[in-house]
């Protein structure tokens, strides 16, 4: 799970738990203006598919690390994917983000105000 606040022009994207140890990574920071949008993800599975770096994947169950896909590098921490949210970034090393967060509603509307 990750969770989200906003620090200054920033966003601070706090991975939580056992999932630093699953996805390799504790904190993202992204600039404001480097965010395109957030929604809801819209796939109906945890899996992901395209090239895992560092992290987990076991399918079904959790998705969290970097993954090269068709697409860019994308960053992802999710288990269930009913609370799980998609993040389209620019001029950053990930080309979006797929988290899992507390409430998803909260957070896409965090993200979307800047």
């Amino acid at each position: 799970m990750v969770q989200i606040e906003k620090e200054g022009s920033d966003f601070i994207f706090e991975i939580k738990g056992l999932h630093k140890l699953w996805a390799l990574k504790s904190k993202l920071t992204i600039p404001a203006e480097h965010i395109i949008s957030a929604n809801h993800y819209n796939e109906k599975s945890v899996f992901i598919f395209g090239l895992h770096l560092p992290g987990t994947q076991i399918p079904g169950i959790i998705t969290a690390g970097t993954f090269i896909v068709k697409d860019g590098t994308i960053f992802c921490d999710m288990m269930d994917v009913k609370k799980s949210i998609e993040v389209q970034l620019h001029d950053e090393h990930y080309k979006r983000l797929v988290i899992e967060v507390e409430d998803p509603e909260v957070a896409i509307a965090l993200l979307n105000k800047k």
